[in-house]
């Protein structure tokens, strides 16, 4: 068997304010309640958000083609977010071509860093 993520689970002041906000960035289906969580599906992997007192950041990134990059960017522009090249926020309102590809980074409500690339890391120039 090959191991893969299956889920994982997002701590979030209000469920499902945070799971919408990933589902409408990342034009994902709406999330779906199970249980206690608000889950979004992506791609064979989901995450599941939790309300929790308090939230610790963490960091989430989404591997997305060359065309989603651009869907994704235009919807995030479109809200005002803030956005960085980097991950310690030192280049705002840019885009990083590492690998031969595109990236960016940009917070969900609960300051999460979320993350699109366009090649994985390692994987070119």
């Amino acid at each position: 068997m090959t191991v893969e993520l299956n889920h994982t689970i997002v701590s979030a002041t209000d469920k499902h304010a945070s799971a919408r906000f990933l589902a409408e960035i990342l034009n994902v289906p709406e999330p779906q309640p199970f249980g206690p969580f608000q889950v979004v599906q992506v791609g064979r992997t989901s995450l599941d958000y939790a309300d929790a007192a308090h939230v610790t950041p963490q960091h989430y990134a989404f591997l997305v083609s060359e065309e989603e990059f651009d869907e994704i960017f235009d919807r995030i522009v479109g809200r005002g977010l803030d956005y960085w090249a980097d991950p310690f926020h030192r280049q705002p309102g840019s885009i990083n071509t590492n690998d031969g590809g595109r990236g960016l980074y940009w917070n969900d409500p609960d300051g999460h860093s979320l993350e699109i690339i366009t090649r994985p890391y390692g994987s070119g120039v």
